[in-house]
């Protein structure tokens, strides 16, 4: 049974972090339709005054943090030790879990070029210990269809493996399709799917799409996804969603508000980051 779209979140123009730019398109709001996935923000700039100031050092807990650089350079530090830069089409992949302090810092660029997103993690998940990933290269297989190329970042599609999660699971790809031809992919019936048009429009069972929105879709094993007027760009996300309460202040995410009540006590006395660099120990 091939998949429509169920529901569409159009993303809008705000600021974050030191005054970043950017394309908010999922957030708070939206986690009850679009579980696992809890936050997408797009970068979508020519200017560097739109983002140079980047992310300063900043706590995260509960969660796993993906971001997916299309085109763009940008820095990551943390409180494990950490230091890291990715450039064009390469990944960070940050696993928050019990807590973890973390900057992310863009350097100009012809364009910056990209998405974060913000994987929740099972209650049983939440206080793992913090570990962050990068993905380059190699890593990053391309499988070529007719009229299709699919970027392989996680998880596995007709036998090429990504990179492969450690808690939830998720396939992520980017699909390229060309201007006016369409490409059908198998999905699992059972789970979570969702795209964003990176760039460009695109059709889904006669549903137009426009460039920088996410949909959820109906069950079903087959989804067909059709070009507009131009090459486009879709991030593709395959997951199982955690049908857990959640609790939400700031870069916490958690199931109750007890434990957000603990994270701010924590971090007000110096104690969020309970796992300490591995060289430490």
């Amino acid at each position: 049974m091939k998949r429509k779209i169920l529901n569409r979140t159009q993303g809008f123009r705000t600021k974050d972090g030191a005054g970043v730019s950017l394309v908010r398109v999922l957030s708070r709001n939206t986690t009850k339709e679009y579980d696992p996935i809890l936050m997408l923000d797009s970068f979508d700039s020519v200017d560097p005054d739109d983002y140079i100031k980047g992310f300063p050092m900043h706590p995260h807990r509960g969660i796993e943090t993906i971001t997916y650089l299309r085109e763009g350079t940008m820095t990551h530090k943390d409180s494990m030790g950490n230091e890291d830069t990715i450039t064009d089409n390469e990944v960070q992949w940050m696993t928050a879990g019990s807590g973890i302090m973390h900057e992310e810092m863009p350097k100009p660029s012809k364009r910056m070029l990209g998405v974060q997103l913000w994987l929740n993690l099972l209650s049983k998940d939440k206080m793992v210990r913090p570990h962050y990933q990068s993905l380059r290269g190699d890593d990053l297989k391309i499988v070529e269809e007719d009229f299709a190329k699919i970027k392989v970042i996680s998880g596995e599609y007709k036998g090429t493996k990504g990179y492969a999660p450690k808690y939830l699971p998720l396939d992520f790809y980017e699909i390229e399709i060309k201007k006016n031809e369409e490409f059908t992919i198998d999905t699992k019936d059972d789970q979570q799917v969702i795209l964003f048009t990176l760039i460009g429009d695109i059709e889904v069972e006669g549903d137009v799409v426009s460039e920088k929105t996410a949909v959820t879709t109906t069950d079903g094993d087959k989804l067909t996804i059709k070009a507009k007027d131009e090459d486009v760009i879709v991030l593709f996300l395959q997951s199982i969603p955690t049908n857990e309460p959640i609790a939400w202040e700031g870069p916490i995410v958690m199931n109750t508000n007890e434990d957000l009540r603990q994270a701010s006590l924590d971090l007000r006395n110096g104690t969020f980051i309970k796992e300490k660099p591995e060289e430490d120990q």
